[in-house]
C-alpha cells in the first residue's frame, strides 16, 4: 500500500488507517452497539498484516475501552504501528455523555492515561478531539507542545477545527495534521480547509469517508431499523429522511461503477477521498477483520479523470433532488 508523509512529520503514514472508534462498543450516546473484544483485536491484526501501519483511537471511545483493546491487539507488535490517539472529551465509566474540557492540566492527565491504557512509551500523534471549549483551544494546545518538549507525545495534531481556529494555535506550536469529516456526502473541508492545510505543510486525515457505513454497499433501510438503542446513527440527518432515501440511491448509481473494476462501493467511496493531494490518509473503520479485508484494496485504486467526472454528476443530482425535497 502506497504511503504519504504526514505533515512536516517524520511519520510515513500509509494512505488507509484503521479506526477504532466502533471498537470502544456502546452504552454511551455516541456508541456503535455491543462489540465483541475478541472481533476487535482480529481486526487490528489483520490491518497490520494487510500492510496497514497506523491506529487511530481516542480515550473517549468506551471510556477508554477502544485504548485498551488497541494496546492488547499491538502487544509484540509495537514496532509495526504508528498510533495516534485523542483527547479533549472525557467520558467516565458508566456515563453515556462525554464532555469537554481543554485545560491544560485535564489534558496532561488523559495523556497520561492514555499512555497508560496504550502501554506505551509516547503516542506517535496526539490529536485535540474537539475544539471545545473554543476560549480554551490555546490552553489545551500550549499542553500539548509541552508534552511533545518532554517526549510523552512526538507530533501533535488537531481534529475538527476550523481555518479560523488552526490560524489561532499556529503560533503555540506548528500542527502537524488535521483530522475533519470528509465524504462524498460531506464534503465542507473543499471550502478552504485543504487549501489552508497544504500552503501551512499540515496533514489531512480525513475521517468518516464511507459516511458511518452509508457508503459501503451494505447499509439499507432494514438495517437501520434493527440498529440497537446505543448505535448514535439512527440519529444523525444522513440517516434520515430526505437524505436517506437520496444516499441509498446514490449508493446504487455508485455500484456498477465500482464492479467493473472488480470493486466494492466502500472503496470506492475511499478511494475518491484520496483522490485529493492533500488528503494524507483516510481512517476506515472495521469491527471484524472480514471488513478491513474488504477496505483496504481501496489504497491502492486511483479513478481515472473520467471516473471522477462520472461521480461528480451523481453528486450534482443528489444535491439537487435534495433541494428539492
Amino acid at each position: 500500500m502506497q504511503t504519504r508523509q504526514l505533515g512536516y512529520s517524520d511519520l510515513q503514514l500509509t494512505v488507509v488507517g484503521l479506526g477504532t472508534w466502533a471498537i470502544g462498543g456502546g452504552g454511551w450516546i455516541y456508541g456503535w452497539g455491543p462489540q465483541d473484544d475478541a472481533d476487535s483485536i482480529a481486526a487490528i491484526q489483520r490491518a497490520l498484516d494487510l500492510g496497514i501501519n497506523w491506529i487511530d483511537t481516542a480515550a473517549v471511545y468506551g471510556a477508554g475501552h477502544s485504548e485498551e483493546v488497541v494496546s492488547r491487539a499491538i502487544t509484540g507488535r509495537r514496532h509495526e504501528v504508528i498510533v495516534a490517539t485523542k483527547g479533549g472529551r472525557i467520558l467516565e465509566p458508566g456515563q453515556e455523555q462525554p464532555f469537554a474540557r481543554l485545560k491544560a492540566d485535564s489534558l496532561r492527565r488523559e495523556v497520561e492515561a492514555s499512555l497508560r491504557r496504550l502501554r506505551v512509551e509516547a503516542i506517535d500523534l496526539y490529536q485535540i478531539h474537539w475544539p471545545d471549549p473554543d476560549e480554551d483551544i490555546e490552553e489545551g494546545w500550549g499542553a500539548v507542545a509541552e508534552l511533545i518538549r518532554e517526549g510523552k507525545v512526538r507530533y501533535g495534531g488537531v481534529s475538527n477545527f476550523s481555518v479560523a481556529q488552526l490560524k489561532r494555535i499556529q503560533p503555540i506550536h506548528p500542527v502537524v495534521s488535521l483530522q475533519p469529516p470528509y465524504s462524498m456526502l460531506r464534503r465542507g473541508i473543499e471550502d478552504e480547509l485543504l487549501d489552508y492545510c497544504a500552503a501551512n505543510n499540515i496533514g489531512v486525515i480525513a475521517y468518516s469517508p464511507m459516511q458511518a457505513g452509508l457508503l459501503t454497499g451494505k447499509f439499507s433501510r432494514e438495517r437501520l431499523a434493527t440498529r440497537p438503542d446505543d448505535d448514535w446513527r439512527p440519529r444523525n440527518e444522513h440517516f434520515q429522511e430526505p437524505q436517506l432515501s437520496l444516499n441509498l440511491e446514490l449508493v446504487e448509481k455508485l455500484r456498477p461503477m465500482a464492479a467493473r473494476h472488480g470493486r466494492n462501493v466502500a472503496q470506492l467511496a475511499i478511494a475518491w477521498v484520496l483522490r485529493r493531494p492533500e488528503i494524507t490518509a483516510a481512517i476506515v473503520g472495521a469491527r471484524h477483520p472480514a471488513q478491513i479485508e474488504e477496505t483496504a484494496p481501496a489504497g491502492d485504486w486511483q479513478l481515472s479523470a473520467a471516473e471522477l467526472a462520472e461521480i461528480d454528476n451523481l453528486l450534482a443530482w443528489r444535491e439537487q433532488r435534495l433541494q428539492e425535497s
